[in-house]
């Protein structure tokens, strides 16, 4: 008897998109290490903010890809293919926790930390085009893959 649940179709996004957003939080987070624990924690704050509407409610909701969506998208040719969202969403909530370990832990060197580890990542996108949260994801999903039903072994065949 064959199932008639549907798999649901993941959620395709411009893949221009995260980069922008990559951009723009380069440049908050910056500022956030630049002006210290005191005087950058509400740049932090709305930076998490951020980072939770795209990792809590998807990538619509993260304010950086409505403004791309709004104002940068209509100006550019269609991109050439959209690629999955979850990728992206789990580089979000990546983000989130080192916003929310440098925002609530008031030790200097956990927010230097924290803000430093998350600027790394974000140029590596917004620069390199490399979404280190996205390739952790990747990872994470081929090592808890589930092995082939058929339990035919592909070791040495080509």
């Amino acid at each position: 008897m064959s199932s008639d649940h549907a798999v649901p179709t993941p959620q395709a996004v411009d893949p221009r998109s995260p980069r922008f957003g990559a951009v723009i939080t380069s440049v908050v987070l910056a500022v956030t290490a630049l002006l210290g624990p005191v005087w950058g924690l509400p740049l932090l704050i709305l930076q998490a903010l951020a980072f939770g509407g795209g990792s809590v409610f998807g990538l619509t909701y993260q304010p950086y890809g409505w403004i791309y969506r709004r104002f940068v998208r209509p100006k550019l040719a269609p991109p050439a293919e959209l690629e999955d969202a979850r990728p992206p969403r789990f580089a979000q909530t990546v983000g989130l926790v080192f916003a929310l370990i440098g925002a609530i832990f008031s030790l200097q060197l956990l927010f230097y930390l924290a803000v430093g580890f998350a600027l790394v990542a974000a140029l590596l996108n917004a620069v390199f085009d490399f979404c280190l949260g996205c390739e952790i994801y990747l990872l994470g999903k081929r090592a808890f893959a589930k092995p082939s039903v058929s339990g035919a072994s592909s070791w040495g065949r080509p």
